[in-house]
């Protein structure tokens, strides 16, 4: 991955900020966010979207971008609001609350996705940007290593639900556990209702 989408989108002296989130598709836990400031021209070996890279090389990479990067920061909205606002609203939601964690003022915002609602600063949106871009592919990493960490809580509290394996998301066991068991106050209600037979939520 190198600087050419970033070249095409911001000028290289800018305070540039890349944003990302994780977690929208599970039935259970926060959506996540990370905002990653990165020096212009910084190359970290294997930085790519979150979702391409293993487990493993994605933790790597976690020390990594937090050692080179010029500012970061990491922030969650939980499953209840999630509920109460949507997922989208929530995600973005996420992503503001990571912008205001930074110790610096970027001047811009590259957004992962297109979407670009509710922020005050100046942002772009960035179809796969976690891709394309170095900073919001840092930011994926960031995101999803801090979720895959918090699921690894949950499944200590509710071990029977398997949130260590499956990281909250719709598989037949997660499914199978939601029906035996019921949900856990970590599970998304408006998620889940299909599974527990409701037309809506539970």
């Amino acid at each position: 991955m190198d600087w050419t989408v970033f070249d095409s989108l911001a000028d290289k002296s800018m305070l540039v900020c890349g944003l990302d989130e994780a977690g929208r598709g599970p039935l259970a836990g926060p959506v996540y966010a990370a905002a990653v400031v990165l020096p212009y021209g910084t190359v970290i070996d294997g930085l790519n979207d979150s979702k391409k890279i293993s487990e493993k090389k994605r933790e790597k990479l976690f020390d990594v971008i937090c050692s080179q990067a010029q500012d970061y920061a990491i922030a969650s909205v939980d499953s209840s609001t999630i509920d109460e606002i949507n997922i989208l609203n929530a995600s973005l939601l996420a992503m503001r609350k990571a912008v205001d964690g930074l110790r610096c003022a970027p001047e811009l915002l590259l957004v992962d996705g297109n979407q670009t609602r509710g922020f005050t600063l100046p942002a772009r949106a960035v179809i796969k940007g976690d891709s394309l871009v170095p900073s919001i592919a840092a930011a994926s990493i960031l995101a999803k290593v801090s979720r895959d960490r918090y699921c690894l809580e949950m499944d200590e509290k509710y071990p029977e639900y398997g949130f260590a394996k499956h990281k909250g998301y719709g598989t037949a066991a997660h499914a199978k556990a939601l029906r035996e068991y019921g949900p856990c106050p970590y599970h998304r209600k408006t998620f889940i209702g299909k599974i527990l037979g409701k037309d809506d939520e539970y």
